[in-house]
Formats: structure tokens, C-alpha cells, sequence
């Protein structure tokens, strides 16, 4: 039976971070079904940072608890350089990172990713042995890393996320996500993200068109229905782990994860 992972991105952007609530909600997103923990490296009052204390020390506190995938981000828009950006990588918890493929708007700010970014971060993923899970926000991003594979050798399978409802960005809806699947190469694996997402239906279909990941949290959306929304991340992640089964796939644990996803045990790099 196909096990579909569920990757949580619990953290709103640009919001008063209170770490005791942040750990406690992700334990309960593990035990709800979750198999994947994706941070950026924020200050306490949200604010993207090139300093990455907080962010292992928050990462530490869930480790004790969980045994999530440790995924950290290389993105979000600020000044920092790709440098700066890809500090995260260096905390040697990370099993996985996130890999932008390329420049776009992201309402009125323009995200910036140039081949020479998507060139640095991949070799410095890859130096690592960690797993990049390549972000996309419009078709042509995925012919960019397909153009930088010659470059810096890509390990199979590539993950994209497919990332959809930004303002700039593609769409949610069955005629950008057919567009977007025809262009993902065959061997690849890939999931998806609705930004903004008030309502399941576009996920659901992602997750019948044969996504291998699907990500949820207050990073994307707080909506658990139109009108209604979740105090806590968990209860998104018991709606989605719930929609999954009703749909007789199964939900992956950390370890059925690393697996799917090639990730090697963080103590072998």
C-alpha cells in the first residue's frame, strides 16, 4: 500500500515564537502522524536570522522527543546571502534541507534563488549528505535544476515540492498541478504545498495524483475548513493523516520516510 509522509512547517513567518508550545505541539504532531519537522532559522520574535542558535536548540528540544526528520530551510525572503542562507546546514542534526530553484514574486517581494544560489546550496547539501527537497513555484524551476544537474550531480530520486497559492506563483488548482506533473521527470519523487490553503480539496487530489509528500502547518495555513482554523498544528496533521487513510493509503512514520526517501542516518555523514 502506498505511504504517503506527512511534513509539518509549524511556524508562522514574521510571528512571536513561544519554543515551550512549539515542542509540545510538534510531539503531538509525531504522534498524530507526522514524519518530517521543517524550521527556518528565526529569532524569537519570528524574524529570519543568519544565527542558527535558536533554531538547534528548538530542533534539540524535538529530537529528545521525536523521531522526526530534521528538515531545515535555506529560504525565505531577507538580505541575507545564500552563505548566510545556508548556515542551517552546518548543525549536524539536518537530514534533509530545502533547495529553492529559482527567483520569483512571493506577493510584493521578489524571492531571489539564481543559478549561482541553486549551484551553491546543492553542492553544499550534497557535501553534507543531506537530502534537498527542491522547491518550486513555477514550472520553469524544475527545467533550472535540471539544468544545473550537469553541474552538480543530483541524487536520485530528486524530491521537488511543488508549491502552489503564493501571489506570483502557480495556482491551486487541476490545471497548474497537471501542468506542473507533466514537467517533474518520471523518476523523480515529489509533494506538494498550498500556501494560503483555506479548504483540502487541492491536496486531496494531489495525494490521488500520486504525491509522496504532502506538508501542513501555520507556515502555509492555520484553515482546518472554510472558517474554521486550528489552535494547533496538530490538529491539521490529525485532519490530513485522517484524509490519507480515508483514502486506503497509508500514513509514513520517520523511519518508513527515511526509507521512501533515501535519507541516511544522521549519525553516518
Amino acid at each position: 500500500m502506498r505511504k504517503v509522509i506527512i511534513s509539518l512547517a509549524p511556524v508562522e513567518a514574521e510571528k512571536a515564537i513561544d519554543k515551550e508550545k512549539l515542542v509540545e505541539d510538534v510531539v503531538r504532531c509525531e504522534q498524530a502522524g507526522a514524519a518530517m519537522c521543517h524550521l527556518h532559522c528565526r529569532r524569537p520574535d519570528g524574524s529570519l536570522t543568519p544565527d542558527i542558535s535558536e533554531l538547534t536548540d528548538t530542533f534539540e528540544r524535538i529530537a529528545e522527543k521525536t523521531d522526526l526528520i530534521i528538515q531545515a530551510s535555506t529560504g525565505g525572503v531577507s538580505d541575507m546571502s545564500i552563505e548566510q542562507r545556508c548556515n542551517p546546514l552546518d548543525y549536524w542534526r539536518v537530514e534533509s534541507a530545502s533547495l529553492n530553484g529559482g527567483t520569483t514574486n512571493l506577493g510584493e517581494a521578489v524571492y531571489i534563488n539564481t543559478f549561482e544560489d541553486i549551484r551553491y546550496c546543492a553542492k553544499a547539501v550534497y557535501e553534507r549528505k543531506i537530502i534537498p527537497e527542491i522547491e518550486v513555484f513555477d514550472i520553469g524551476m524544475i527545467y533550472n535544476i535540471r539544468m544545473t544537474q550537469a553541474q552538480v550531480p543530483y541524487r536520485e530520486p530528486v524530491l521537488y515540492n511543488l508549491v502552489f497559492g503564493h501571489r506570483g506563483g502557480m495556482q491551486a488548482n487541476m490545471e497548474c498541478l497537471t501542468a506542473f506533473l507533466a514537467a517533474v521527470p518520471a523518476e523523480a519523487r515529489w509533494g506538494v504545498t498550498h500556501y494560503g490553503r483555506d479548504n483540502w480539496d487541492f491536496l486531496a487530489a494531489a495525494i490521488a495524483m500520486g504525491a509522496s509528500v504532502v506538508r501542513i502547518g501555520f507556515e502555509d495555513s492555520h484553515y482546518l475548513a472554510p472558517g474554521r482554523t486550528a489552535a494547533w498544528n496538530y490538529e491539521e496533521v490529525e485532519k490530513l493523516a485522517a484524509l490519507i487513510r480515508a483514502m486506503d493509503l497509508e500514513v509514513a512514520s520517520p523511519a518508513q520516510a527515511r526509507e521512501i526517501l533515501h535519507i541516511f542516518p544522521t549519525g553516518k555523514r
